[in-house]
């Protein structure tokens, strides 16, 4: 009789759970049925709480980040997330010195920066972006001409 009582604590938590999305209570649940199981194999009411209580904290330490990042989206995509891996035509010399520089992608001016300095006319790849400044590194190809 008390298997069940573990497994009716699992449905209530799990039917929370369902409704809070914050995967705290499937991991009760978890518990629950891991208590229920040492009920039904017959261990002492002491111990079917201990292991109950000693589930429900260790498997979220365990799992709940995991399952978070795994389940999180990508969130909003930035409007340069998309520009990496392009190639970008130095429009003013880029200093990494004076963090100075720019660059022409698809027909828009962007700021930018490199780790080396790069010559107007030179074509650079995109690697990156810090906020709205690209961030580029020499292209295999010295110029588009």
């Amino acid at each position: 009789m008390i298997p069940l009582y573990w497994f009716g604590l699992a449905l209530v938590a799990l039917a929370i759970e369902a409704a809070s999305q914050q995967l705290v209570l499937l991991f009760v649940a978890l518990a629950a049925i891991i208590a229920g199981g040492m009920a039904e194999l017959g261990l002492s009411l002491p111990l079917q709480f201990g292991i109950f209580a000693a589930a429900s904290i260790v498997l979220p330490l365990l799992f709940r980040r995991p399952l978070l990042a795994r389940f999180a989206g990508r969130g909003v995509p930035s409007r340069t997330d998309d520009l990496v891996g392009e190639m970008a035509v130095v429009l003013e010399a880029i200093d990494p010195v004076h963090l100075t520089g720019r660059v022409s992608l698809h027909g828009q001016d962007w700021m930018a920066r490199a780790s080396v300095p790069l010559a107007k006319g030179r074509t650079a790849t995109v690697v990156g972006a810090d906020g709205i400044v690209l961030l580029v590194e020499p292209a295999e190809h010295p110029s588009l001409s």
